[in-house]
């Protein structure tokens, strides 16, 4: 049996146990008991594996592994995977043509200045296809699908899909500008199209009469709602979310529009930090080569307390708010109070509704500046401006906020990220 049929079988065969998966048990304590084994499963048999955990004895209970973070893993890489590849070694072959020997290597996009590494070996490539392929598409028999992966870096991960004869895939390099590809991404016609949503509202704006998909996915970068709007309102009835990074997959949009942890392929502690938020602290069960375990996210969630129409035991997420590391800060007596972006967002898209995009950023003073677009009428300028000012003085707070106007187009060159901060914080509790 060769390789590439080995893998097919193997991403086959997790595709019919993902698309099964949530159907498997009759309430959220089963579901718990069969996650539970298969964690201790990994963490005695693969975690312990490599030369960080080495020394925890067999039993040990995930709780009390240590909690790391991505600091932590990129200051001694070889110690969390199980070839003793290096950073440096890592980097040169992510340079080159990221591979080390049958392992591929892979990168985040350093949104947060501090870019990951992640080692995987073939079958766990095909691994994550049959994963992916089983949340997205449970129903792939019944017709070929066209996927159009709009993302800023390409990686071996998705080579895999090419190796089906159900999926086409075409992988379109975001940094390279979306009007440079348009002729290629028509020609496609994907059924299917997952890319970040300043790069889905361009399409709607510019592309949405040449494209037909049949279901559109936002990742990689927070869905604001102005965004969703617009998006759903070119394509109606198919915008999902896949939240994914370096890390893993970890949470997609079910049949009802719901957002799922991925809990049948990650276990997920949920930290609380405020105003109603977690952060998660993921443990990846399926992965061997390289060992993410008890690594601590540096996202906001909202997560939800109602049962979804689908069935599904996985916890719901009401909101993929965005980073602590795009929180305000402002200095108070005890810790320096945190402002998160959902509601700095929220204050300028409710001021009016004319405002269709917007930069916020603090500055490392403690300063704000409001940019809106330039063709922003005076009148919600200055309903933007009031909200904010109102929402910061609810909060006993008094910053300098600045105002410009600009034009604010699609850059394909990096993250959008909406409400920015330059501030070095400490994690207290967000307001």
């Amino acid at each position: 049996m060769t390789k590439k049929l080995k893998g097919i079988i193997s991403a086959l065969t997790t595709w019919f146990s993902m698309r099964k998966q949530g159907r498997n048990f009759a309430c959220r304590a089963d579901f718990e008991a069969w996650q539970a084994v298969k964690v201790q499963t990994w963490a005695d048999n693969h975690a312990r594996q490599v030369p960080f955990y080495k020394n925890i004895p067999h039993g040990t209970p995930l709780a009390d592994y240590p909690v790391i973070n991505k600091s932590d893993l990129m200051a001694d890489f070889s110690s969390f995977n199980r070839h003793g590849i290096t950073s440096q070694q890592g980097w040169e072959a992510f340079d080159g043509d990221r591979a080390i020997g049958p392992y591929h290597l892979g990168a985040s996009t350093g949104t947060s200045g501090n870019r990951g590494l992640f080692v995987i070996s073939d079958e766990e490539r095909y691994l994550w296809l049959g994963a992916m392929l089983g949340k997205l598409l449970p129903d792939i028999w019944r017709r070929r699908e066209r996927i159009a992966l709009i993302l800023p870096l390409h990686t071996r991960l998705y080579d895999a899909t090419n190796d089906t004869k159900w999926l086409k895939l075409g992988f379109f390099d975001l940094s390279a500008g979306l009007g440079n590809q348009l002729e290629d991404l028509c020609d496609l016609n994907p059924t299917i199209i997952v890319a970040p949503p300043r790069a889905l509202r361009w399409l709607a704006q510019n592309a949405a009469n040449r494209l037909n998909p049949q279901k559109i996915y936002s990742a990689a970068e927070v869905l604001d709602p102005v965004d969703a709007a617009l998006i759903e309102a070119h394509w109606p009835g198919r915008l999902g979310q896949i939240y994914m990074a370096t890390e893993g997959i970890m949470a997609t949009t079910c049949s009802q529009g719901t957002i799922h942890l991925a809990e049948d392929v990650m276990h997920f502690d949920l930290e609380p930090v405020g105003g109603g938020l977690v952060s998660p602290i993921i443990s990846d069960f399926r992965r061997t080569s390289q060992i993410m375990c008890r690594y601590r996210m540096n996202d906001l969630l909202r997560m939800s307390d109602r049962p979804c129409a689908c069935g599904s035991p996985f916890r719901s997420v009401d909101e993929i708010v965005g980073r602590q590391d795009d929180c305000f800060t402002f200095p108070s007596k005890a810790c320096e109070q945190l402002v998160t972006p959902d509601i700095l967002r929220n204050a300028i898209l409710d001021a009016d509704r004319s405002i269709t995009d917007f930069r916020l950023l603090q500055r490392e003073n403690c300063d704000i500046e409001l940019t809106l677009n330039q063709d922003c009428s005076d009148a919600a300028v200055t309903s933007a401006e009031k909200s904010l000012i109102d929402q910061f003085s609810r909060l006993g707070i008094s910053p300098n906020l600045k105002t410009y106007r600009a034009t604010l187009g699609f850059s394909s060159s990096e993250k959008l990220r909406r409400v920015k901060s330059e501030r070095h914080i400490c994690h207290g509790s967000p307001s």
